[in-house]
């Protein structure tokens, strides 16, 4: 049995485009999900309106939940939109005399998916020409020296920055993992002569083999860190100014926590944090089933993220160009596609609709949010179709307009394709579906795994009307739908881990007791340092764990792939296990193997956890049959002919562990809608999570004529 919370609360919160998710836990497992407008312009000002409407709506103060909370978790957006957005801080870079072009030569070429456009524009520079400087040194590949520092020239650069105002610096050379000692030494001038500069040593960030992945991933850094700082700064005041006896964790891109000044530090690894906690959530969710193999898919009011995990393990991604920079560091791999509730559809120059990736947010919003939205949207097409509750949204908090829905869809698409506003809507309804289903296909068979294989988990307020359809379309049959969906990823945070990665660089050919021996020493000396970190995080050795990742290729190729192991000693004879993983793993990516092929090592890296100890599940009261809940019919449409269907609504509030709904049919959540396709059934169990699989025959219909019957 896990450990009883320490204190009375735990409180998640996940800032997304649209709301920020407030999740609070208590130690009797009492879970309640919160939402609250998001407000870009001042994140922490949602923090504040959230514990506002908690104390509203529960009674308990901001500062009686603070302090008298475990764990505060916070997943920020606030490192994502300054990327997007090019709000980052003025930074200034340091390179080898002649490598200051490496992150704008880019390898040679643009991002996968448009190397060979000639009208795909080039990215924006983080680091403009003139504040890239170059000086005297050299690295050889064996780590010897060839070219000594140019201390001089480091100081005119750091001359040149605080002419320029320059607020952040990148220090990035060739070959520095090897002999770090040029990167140190230039790190301590700057400090020397720019003490109120954040400082970013590429070296001590990423130790991996590649220098314009390096340099791409300090620059990154660099661009971030006065950011993160002051939002860390502002939001652990605040916290302390409530009492909090715990420091705030943040929630990091590899799927665990850390401290703020972490975060500060390595500002690169909070640039995706809100949806890479879904893996740990869906894992949790699974967990009473048995199910590892899990795809999770969050709709918001902007965007579509996806995870997978397999075997227990989220997928985790390096070395990828993420908002069209190169980014080294391990990344949950979160596939992020513009398809939100507030997606757009239009008409494109052949006449064809289309959805997205524009956005109407939350301001204006839809156009049944009746604040000021024109355009239609895919909210306005699952209103028109019947799925959402016209009486409105987050309880009734946010009211609905069917006209103005309807009157959106007309104007801009049916009536210039000709068709009518029903057909329009579920033609929208579809076009999102498809946008969405080859996304899930990027993160599944392209990385070589049959979704077939998978249950799929929804996550994200506007998920629950478009699961059951996306499962359809994938050939899944079982899809796991947590009363919590609408806040996974806030509830993902607050039974996370802390963890940490540590790197280092290793070339060797996978043969003899030497490459064993090195092999043994990296991975000890990186695992030594962070159980030291957990330990003195308070972190008990029985609670940390540790997961390893080498970087390997064949003898001869020019790209590696990550293999994934668990932590065991490392003799010659354990070799053969490292090369049989690695050949295994080329086989699932690029379905085929070359056994009888040398295989080398060229970085390694440990991840050390520390087990957070979870809230107690959620439990649900057995129910007394779904026809208990029913509170209703609304016609709906679930096919491109428009004809409407009278169907039944149920009350998931009023929903017991084990009654079950046979679709068609819809289960309205307080902060979601769950809309349950003709041959589909739900059944909800004990811990709050329904459980969705596809009907047999006809048995599906007859089941549910019983309920609307004994209703």
């Amino acid at each position: 049995m896990e450990p009883a919370m320490k204190h009375q609360y735990r409180l998640g919160i996940d800032a997304g485009g649209t709301f920020t998710d407030f999740i609070l836990a208590d130690r009797e497992g009492a879970l309640r999900i919160f939402k609250a407008l998001s407000t870009p312009q001042d994140p922490t000002l949602a923090i504040r309106n959230g514990l506002a409407l908690i104390e509203e709506e529960t009674g308990i103060t901001p500062r009686d939940l603070v302090s008298n909370a475990d764990l505060c978790i916070n997943g920020t957006t606030v490192g994502l939109n300054a990327l997007i957005t090019h709000t980052g801080a003025k930074t200034g870079l340091i390179a080898t005399r002649g490598h200051e072009d490496s992150i704008e030569i880019r390898l040679g070429h643009k991002e996968d998916g448009y190397r060979y456009d000639p009208d795909y524009p080039p990215a924006t520079m983080l680091v403009p020409r003139h504040l890239r400087c170059g000086v005297g040194e050299r690295v050889i590949s064996t780590g010897a020296v060839h070219t000594p520092l140019n201390e001089e020239e480091v100081r005119e650069a750091c001359r040149h920055f605080l002419r320029e105002g320059v607020e952040s610096v990148a220090i990035s050379f060739v070959w520095s993992v090897l002999h770090p000692d040029h990167e140190l030494r230039a790190a301590q001038i700057v400090r020397e002569m720019m003490p109120d500069v954040r400082l970013t040593v590429g070296s001590q960030l990423y130790p991996q083999v590649r220098e314009y992945t390096r340099t791409s991933t300090a620059i990154v850094n660099a661009y971030l860190a006065p950011i993160l700082s002051r939002y860390v700064q502002a939001v652990d005041g605040y916290f302390q100014s409530l009492g909090a006896r715990q420091p705030v964790r943040y929630f990091q891109s590899n799927g665990g926590l850390a401290l703020g000044s972490v975060v500060s530090d390595q500002s690169v690894y909070a640039i995706n944090s809100g949806p890479a906690s879904a893996p740990r959530a869906a894992l949790y969710l699974g967990e009473p089933y048995g199910l590892e193999d899990i795809i999770t898919v969050d709709m918001g009011g902007t965007s579509f993220d996806i995870t997978l995990t397999r075997e227990g393990q989220a997928n985790v991604s390096k070395n990828i160009d993420f908002l069209r920079y190169r980014i080294g560091i391990p990344m949950i791999q979160v596939e992020t596609l513009g398809a939100g509730g507030g997606s757009i559809g239009w008409i494109d120059s052949m006449g064809l609709m289309q959805m997205g990736p524009q956005s109407a947010g939350s301001e204006p919003g839809p156009a049944c949010y009746g604040k000021g939205g024109e355009r239609p949207t895919t909210t306005d097409a699952n209103l028109v179709l019947g799925y959402l509750n016209p009486e409105g949204l987050v309880g009734g908090r946010l009211p609905l307009g069917v006209e103005k829905a309807r009157e959106a869809i007309r104007k801009h698409l049916a009536e210039p394709l000709g068709i009518s506003v029903e057909t329009a809507a579920y033609g929208m309804f579809t076009i999102v579906n498809n946008n969405m289903v080859n996304a899930i296909r990027r993160v599944s068979v392209e990385r070589g795994y049959d979704p077939r294989d998978f249950v799929l988990n929804c996550a994200g307020g506007a998920t629950g009307a478009h699961i059951t359809a996306l499962a359809r379309e994938m050939g899944i049959g079982k899809v796991l739908v947590s009363k919590l969906a609408s806040g996974l990823c806030a509830f993902g945070q607050i039974i996370s881990d802390v963890k940490y990665n540590y790197m280092a660089p290793i070339a060797a050919r996978l043969e003899g007791a030497e490459a064993a021996r090195r092999l043994d020493e990296t991975f000890a000396r990186l695992e030594d340092r962070g159980r030291a970190d957990l330990m003195a995080d308070d972190f008990a050795p029985d609670r940390i764990g540790i997961r390893r990742s080498l970087d390997m290729r064949y003898v001869g190729q020019v790209h590696e792939c990550t293999v994934s192991v668990d932590p065991f000693a490392i003799d010659e004879a354990a070799l053969e296990r490292l090369k049989a993983a690695f050949h295994a793993r080329h086989e699932e990516l690029y379905t085929y193997a070359e056994p009888h092929s040398p295989v080398e090592v060229v970085n390694v890296e440990s991840a050390i956890s520390g087990a957070v100890e979870r809230p107690a599940r959620m439990r649900i009261a057995s129910g007394h049959g779904a026809h208990a809940a029913l509170s209703g019919t609304r016609e709906m449409i679930f096919d491109a002919s428009g004809r409407k269907h009278e169907t039944p609504v149920y009350d998931g509030a009023k929903l017991g562990a084990g009654d079950v709904v046979t679709g068609p049919a819809v289960i309205q959540e307080v902060t979601t809608t769950i809309v349950i396709e003709p041959g589909w059934v739900a059944e909800l169990d004990g811990n709050g999570v329904y459980v969705v699989t596809v009907a047999s025959g006809a048995a599906g219909t007859q089941g549910q004529a019983k309920v609307l019957a004994e209703a």
